[in-house]
């Protein structure tokens, strides 16, 4: 009984010192507590005053060890079974509730994870069930074309508006915070650079110009013509988008924040030694890296291109579109026809490789030499016949006929006939060659001019009758013009009327006073003709009297004349 006694005093001193222990704390307090035990369920809390508290596992995101240092705040230091009734939850919102103020009234970026997509941005956990509302303008200091795409993501915001409950009113702003480490890296990045450093950077965008460089949250460029020293096209054929580069900073403008970068500038310049390596005449074997309208590009070795212009290609072929004879990847042979080094330009040439056959063009088509070929096209002034591969002669309309009129070169040949011509001119320095089919004949007007030289008569067929005067055809198929005023004798008065006399068809004779074969021009004369003819028998006359009577006068002659007539 006694012992009986002893204990009960001695359990009532302890719980008088027990509560003089929790006379020093208060509900909502936070302390600091050791782990001293932890179950499936529970992690148990000295949290000193001759107490322990018990917290449930699921208030911790990693769970603790024993001995580890743990805040809670204190529910209830009266529980239901006389024991302290801690939360570290609790104690986490206190503590964040603190750190959210503090942050919001100095803009210091707070630590969030972006939780879901809402209207017109995002929820953001910033921790101890606090949420913010992040606008989606405010996500990024660019635009944000996948909102999902930053679910999940943990980064520094910083608080515009906070509010201490947990409606969904603090508002954050990650933008502000990305803007703040821009603007630091970048003035890092102009405090500390110099023009020829090597900097790392990851490719962001592609330009026709060049590829943007993410140095830290801004850009620099890399031009086009700072990737190769050979020719760049594309330039995703050097970079690819988010690949991580090094590149050599060559210029830098720290008034318009402006950087330039070089991709090519990490190796050495190969034409700085060009002349050890190549010479003019050299034939080089080496792909083909680009064909355009002019030419095509050839790769003589990485980073130096030449070009091959068009009118290298070939000799005798008259190309319009190199890609209808090359293709990109084309591994050809061709000659170094000079080259610029200040420019950095190499001339190529593919056709030095093979025989030039205008060299020997006219032992093959001599002129005179008679062909028969094909008529490969037709033009207004005539038409180009295929001699052989690559080389064409030109008949033109002029050259079909002496005298024929011939106005449509159709109404003579079309594309595809085998005609038959005369080789008439011969230049290789132009690259020409004249062909003919009126030479296949002989010229009826030098013909012409030997049977009835000038002063001649000759008689043909009124072919035309005009109102200056009447167009006759002779011998040849030749058309000769005899002028209103020629078509009346020496001694007639001319008028008008003298034309009704002449009709088409009709036979007249005339005497030749103009014949140019060069020019193909006739003239012909009625009046000369008869004048000719009267100073002919007078001359006659005066011959046979003579003799007769050596005083006989020019008067007497025109009165013996008379009384004949």
């Amino acid at each position: 009984m006694e012992d009986e006694n002893q204990m009960t005093d001695m359990q009532a001193l302890l719980n008088e010192q027990y509560l003089k222990s929790l006379a020093g704390i208060e509900d909502g307090q936070i302390v600091t507590g050791t782990v001293v035990q932890l179950n499936n369920e529970y992690v148990f809390v000295d949290v000193g005053y001759k107490s322990e508290g018990k917290i449930p596992v699921d208030e911790f995101i990693e769970l603790p060890n024993v001995g580890d240092k743990v805040n809670v705040a204190i529910i209830n230091k009266e529980g239901k079974h006389g024991q302290i009734i801690v939360s570290k939850k609790k104690a986490d919102a206190k503590e964040r509730t603190e750190i959210l103020k503090d942050a919001a009234e100095n803009r210091t970026p707070i630590l969030g994870k972006f939780a879901k997509v809402i209207k017109g941005g995002y929820e953001v956990d910033l921790g101890a069930d606090y949420k913010g509302f992040c606008p989606l303008s405010k996500a990024d200091v660019v635009r944000v074309e996948n909102p999902e795409s930053l679910i999940g993501k943990t980064d520094y915001f910083v608080i515009d508006k906070f509010h201490a409950g947990t409606k969904l009113k603090s508002v954050v702003s990650r933008r502000e915070y990305l803007e703040r480490i821009i603007s630091e890296n970048k003035k890092k990045f102009f405090d500390s650079v110099q023009i020829g450093d090597v900097v790392q950077g990851e490719v962001k965008s592609f330009t026709s110009f060049g590829a943007f460089i993410d140095l830290g949250g801004f850009d620099g460029l890399l031009h086009i013509n700072d990737m190769s020293w050979g020719h760049v096209t594309r330039p995703k054929d050097f970079v690819k988008k988010g690949q991580v580069v090094q590149l050599r900073l060559i210029n830098i403008d720290k008034e318009n924040q402006k950087i330039n970068l070089s991709l090519k500038h990490m190796q050495e310049d190969p034409w700085t030694n060009f002349e050890t390596r190549f010479n003019v005449g050299d034939v080089v074997k080496a792909p083909v890296t680009k064909i355009t309208s002019f030419g095509v590009f050839i790769e003589i070795e990485p980073g130096i291109e030449g070009l091959a212009h068009i009118s290298e290609l070939s000799w005798t072929k008259k190309i319009t579109n190199p890609k209808d004879i090359l293709n990109i990847g084309d591994v050809v042979e061709a000659k170094i026809l000079g080259y610029d080094l200040d420019k950095k330009r190499v001339s190529l040439g593919l056709k030095q490789l093979t025989e030039n056959p205008w060299d020997t063009i006219e032992e093959r088509y001599q002129v005179g030499t008679v062909l028969k070929r094909k008529v490969v096209k037709i033009t207004n002034s005539g038409a180009f016949v295929n001699l052989e591969d690559g080389i064409d002669g030109f008949l033109h309309i002029d050259d079909l006929s002496w005298t024929k009129k011939i106005k449509n070169m159709n109404q003579f040949c079309n594309e595809g006939d085998e005609i038959e011509v005369c080789v008439s001119s011969v230049q290789p320095e132009n690259r020409r060659i004249r062909l003919s089919v009126k030479n296949l004949e002989g010229n009826p007007w030098q013909n012409f001019k030997k049977s009835h030289p000038k002063f001649s008569n000759v008689t043909g067929e009124i072919s035309n009758v005009t109102d200056f005067g009447v167009f006759v055809k002779v011998d040849g198929g030749i058309e000769g013009l005899i002028s209103k005023f020629n078509l009346v004798g020496p001694d007639e008065e001319f008028n008008d009327k003298i034309l009704e006399n002449y009709k088409v068809g009709d036979q007249i004779t005339a005497m030749v006073v103009e014949i140019n074969p060069s020019t193909q021009k006739l003239s012909l004369s009625v009046k000369e003709m008869i004048k000719k003819a009267q100073e002919s028998e007078m001359a006659k006359y005066m011959a046979e009297t003579k003799d007769d009577d050596d005083s006989f006068s020019l008067a007497d002659m025109m009165k013996a004349k008379g009384e004949e007539l």
